[in-house]
């Protein structure tokens, strides 16, 4: 406990996880768990005592709730016998599915700044909720993300990077929230980087653009193709050890996935054509339905990112 303790200041420090708290606190109700740290406040972090944490695994750590994931040459291995001897001592009752309340957010285009006096940098994270892996757009809203923001040739690089020089680089991503057994879930939709302090303003004014002009003029067939090589084409790269085989697994078994569910991805994401995928992230990041967080110095771009005109703008103490 203590050690958590000790990380927390730590990362209000950091401006990339001061806005990823300050994004999902706006995002979420505050009555929801996906409002608060994964990890917990100082104040939920002290409330925790040793009696909480034997109840906790006594509930949840047993073998109705869990799943073996075994990866690995197993030619030769009387798998059965393995597990029988060993997890085949671990017993309990079968567990029941815990409830899972549907997730809600207000993407109300608005802008919150948690203001750092002095900071040279702004933190920029622009996100919304949007469809998760059981939603059939998915594969179409990768590749489309993934055009827009997934390297440096994507086009917020090329633009606010190669072009402007307001930034090392931005990026936009899907990142996967939680489902249940039904398939109901989410995933949060953001658009991350950071730019120096006096270009707050026109950074955002010129990714604003980028939006505008990809939901007016679509992706081209280059962008798409050089997506669909840089996704498929090195996806063998990635499941080059036992462990990341094993945590792709655990993770379809977690989020209710069937098991063929990354080789299915990869067959669809070739497939997917280019104006898919455009339909897919223009409406992943629609302009009107953004919230932007940034974390900086607030007497210095405030007033530059009111002018913008791209919502209500609030400053919160950093």
């Amino acid at each position: 406990m203590r050690n958590r303790l000790d990380e927390i200041p730590h990362e209000t420090a950091n401006p990339g996880r001061r806005a990823a708290k300050q994004l999902s606190k706006e995002l979420f109700p505050a009555e929801s768990r996906l409002s608060r740290p994964r990890q917990g406040t100082e104040e939920t972090v002290e409330r925790i005592d040793a009696a909480a944490v034997r109840a906790f695994y006594e509930a949840y750590v047993r073998p109705g709730t869990a799943t073996a994931v075994v990866v690995g040459d197993l030619t030769g291995v009387d798998l059965d016998k393995v597990l029988a001897e060993t997890l085949g001592a671990w017993t309990g009752e079968p567990a029941e599915p815990l409830p899972m309340p549907p997730i809600t957010a207000d993407d109300t285009g608005r802008v919150v700044i948690v203001d750092r006096p002095g900071a040279v940098q702004t933190q920029l994270l622009i996100g919304r909720v949007g469809p998760d892996r059981h939603d059939r757009v998915w594969p179409a809203q990768v590749l489309g993300t993934y055009c827009l923001g997934g390297t440096l040739t994507s086009r917020l690089d090329r633009v606010l990077r190669e072009e402007k020089g307001y930034t090392y680089g931005v990026r936009a991503f899907g990142q996967v929230l939680r489902s249940d057994a039904g398939g109901n879930g989410a995933s949060m939709l953001a658009i991350s980087g950071s730019v120096d302090t006096p270009n707050t303003g026109p950074a955002l004014d010129d990714l604003w653009k980028v939006l505008r002009t990809l939901a007016a003029e679509g992706l081209t067939d280059a962008e798409r193709e050089t997506a669909v090589q840089n996704l498929v084409g090195v996806a063998p790269l990635k499941y080059e050890t036992a462990a990341s085989v094993a945590g792709t697994l655990a993770d379809q078994v977690e989020q209710h996935l069937p098991d063929d569910f990354q080789a299915q991805l990869y067959a669809r994401l070739a497939e997917t054509g280019t104006v898919e995928a455009t339909a897919a992230v223009v409406s992943a990041f629609p302009v009107d339905r953004l919230v932007t967080v940034l974390v900086g110095d607030a007497a210095q771009i405030a007033e530059p990112v009111r002018a913008l005109g791209i919502g209500e703008v609030t400053v919160v103490t950093g």
